[in-house]
């Protein structure tokens, strides 16, 4: 509300809407970002803990990984939201280190307050921060450590991505897994993970996972006379039904004569026949339909020897097309054998206790399948979840052809460089670069923490460490509460890790810290037909109601 001349109120903001300023509106943002962060820190690192989320389906989720726990909460308060996105960035950019952007952003927020508190200006704090960002990219940049086409460096990565998570013992297999992956699928151009395609089967323990240099699809033939295995096979790709359209508009067909009825079934038949017919004049002997495949079609094509599949995904025909030359047909009346692709073997396995297919030779190989076998499906779902990370940590890995020792080792190399870079900036920046450089300390802290260890005697044990010659690779190791050579420990993660979940922590944390008023407009409430004024209303038909 503003007074205009002589005093009279001047309402500007509609009846009902809430409004913060200042401080106040500083203070209630940070705290609601904060609480984020609060919700994944137990999760962070080899001995994190799990969260269990049921949802209104009350189906269930076990995990630890900090975008799939906060893709699930349901986060209604607008800066909340906007740490969310943070760890969304961090999964989409690297696929891991989604916990660790979060808490940064949290802990960059909690030592702003103490700098607003002082009356530190924001646009002050936020300056420092942009200043403290770009020289933490440089630090990580001088501290990385070169991968130079190891695959021994890379299985590492991937180990350290999965470690702590539920892949009950079995990351050295896994990884192993990962990597042979991401090289089959790898070219100049870097890798496309959508390359590779992981399904999941019920059944068997996590050992029995396995790589297939092809494609898995999780369908069986559509006929029990059509063959089991077809070898050198030529692979139709149609996105079209293999059955008789019904009309777009409703229509009757009146038959009065008998022999008009069976003329009429006779030319459907025939129809459906010439369908089968032109699959077979061009070449194919294994079609997969993206659509319905009608059961007449199904026995001719059983009769014909031809292996079909129907209702295929649209990224498993992608991915099919890709693998195997195929091209994909919009109108089978034009398919020709120049549209076929080619693999050695498309065959059908049992997989579990249930049917899958197999389609392995293929003209294109940069394409793989991966089979996560599990005792229950939660346990699948977390090894998916933790196979999704180490792909994704092993691309950028080679990508970027540089890493970093983990544990905590470079946050703290940050911190004490940091601190040194701050006094040579000088001003009131200096207090927000000093505060950027403490809020590394949040990393280990936390890993020690979630570890049973005292967070302080962490830092001070690393901080002590880090003052030594070559101490820039000293993490904390978690088994015994002491600093330790990361890099003979083979904890390592991808640079592009570290410097993405900086990035995206200050990015979040300056936006946050530029707002100093937040105008809520209360919900309208669902329209009461008895009250609307457009219905005449019963109540607003007459002056001042009907009192």
């Amino acid at each position: 509300m503003a007074y205009g001349m002589g005093n009279q109120p001047v309402i500007v903001l509609k009846e009902g809407t809430e409004r913060s300023k200042d401080k106040e509106a500083q203070y209630n943002n940070i705290a609601a970002a904060r609480a984020v962060a609060d919700a994944v820190r137990s999760t962070l690192g080899p001995k994190g803990m799990d969260k269990m989320l049921v949802d209104s389906m009350g189906d269930v989720i076990i995990t630890n990984d900090g975008v799939t726990i906060l893709k699930e909460i349901d986060v209604q308060h607008p800066a909340a939201k906007m740490v969310v996105e943070v760890a969304k960035t961090q999964d989409t950019e690297c696929g891991d280190g989604t916990t660790s952007a979060v808490v940064l952003a949290g802990e960059l927020l909690k030592r702003s307050e103490d700098l607003i508190e002082q009356n530190i200006h924001p646009t002050v704090i936020t300056n420092g921060f942009k200043l403290a960002a770009a020289k933490a990219k440089e630090i990580l940049n001088d501290i990385a450590i070169d991968v130079e086409n190891n695959d021994e460096i890379l299985i590492k990565v991937s180990n350290t991505a999965m470690t702590g998570k539920s892949v009950g013992g079995q990351k050295e297999k896994l990884s192993a897994i990962a990597v042979a992956a991401v090289r089959a699928v790898a070219d100049e151009n870097g890798v496309d993970v959508d390359n590779i395609k992981v399904e999941k089967k019920v059944g068997g323990t996590i050992a029995e996972t396995e790589l297939v240099t092809g494609i898995v699809i999780d369908k069986q033939r559509v006929h029990p006379r059509m063959p089991k295995k077809v070898k050198d096979a030529k692979i139709a790709l149609l996105s079209t039904a293999m059955e008789i359209k019904k009309t777009e508009v409703d229509a009757q067909i009146n038959i009065s004569d008998p022999n008009a009825m069976s003329a009429f079934l006779q030319e459907e038949e025939n129809t459906l026949k010439g369908m089968v017919d032109k699959v077979k004049e061009s070449g194919a002997n294994v079609v997969f339909c993206q659509k319905g495949v009608d059961d007449l079609v199904q026995h001719y094509m059983a009769k014909q020897g031809i292996f079909c599949i129907r209702r295929m995904k649209q990224s498993d025909m992608e991915k099919m097309a890709r693998a195997t030359g195929s091209k994909i047909v919009g109108n089978l009346q034009e398919m020709s054998a120049d549209d076929l692709g080619f693999a050695e073997v498309v065959e059908e396995r049992t997989v579990g206790d249930e049917e899958m297919t197999f389609v392995t030779g293929c003209k294109n190989p940069k394409a793989v399948s991966i089979i996560i076998r599990g005792g229950t499906e939660h346990v699948l779902d977390e090894v998916e979840r933790s196979m999704h990370d180490a792909i994704r940590v092993i691309s950028i890995s080679i990508e970027d052809g540089k890493v970093v020792a983990g544990g905590g080792a470079p946050e703290i190399e940050l911190n004490l460089r940091l601190s040194d870079y701050a006094s040579s900036v000088g001003g009131r920046e200096q207090l927000a670069i000093e505060a950027f450089a403490d809020a590394m300390e949040s990393i280990p802290w936390t890993l020690g923490k979630n570890a049973g260890l005292d967070g302080i005697d962490v830092i001070i044990a690393l901080k002590h460490a880090h003052e030594q010659k070559g101490g820039t690779v000293f993490g904390i190791d978690l088994n015994t509460g002491k600093a330790a050579d990361m890099v003979k420990l083979n904890v390592l993660e991808p640079l592009r890790v570290k410097t993405q979940a900086i990035s995206s922590a200050a990015e979040v944390a300056n936006m946050i810290l530029r707002i100093d008023d937040v105008i809520a407009s209360r919900r309208a409430p669902p329209t009461d037909p008895m009250s609307d004024p457009s219905m005449g209303g019963m109540m607003g038909g007459m002056p001042g109601g009907m009192m």
